[in-house]
């Protein structure tokens, strides 16, 4: 009788870490973009002359490649499908 198992292997894009790091990145690159070319001096005299949406750009970008280097360093392992490794006995 032969037991047919897979071996197991990495979850790859369905990793919700990359989920999570895709939508960060795509935030983080419209807020850095936004601060660094569309930002007007009434909106930096509003924030106190700080430049909020270049800021969060920027913090969004680190915290999107922080998230992609955990995924790189520890990826997820999905553990290997078996049918039926063992029949239950029946009483």
């Amino acid at each position: 009788m032969t037991e047919k198992t897979s071996r197991p292997h990495k979850a790859g894009a369905f990793d919700i870490r990359l989920i999570i790091a895709l939508l960060l990145g795509v935030y983080g690159v419209i807020l850095t973009i936004m601060g660094a070319g569309f930002t007007s001096d009434d909106d930096l005299k509003k924030a106190a002359d700080v430049n909020i949406n270049l800021w969060s750009g920027i913090g969004l970008l680190v915290v999107t490649a922080l998230f992609v280097l955990w995924a790189v360093l520890r990826p997820l392992v999905v553990p290997p499908s078996t049918e039926l490794a063992e029949e239950s006995p029946s009483e």
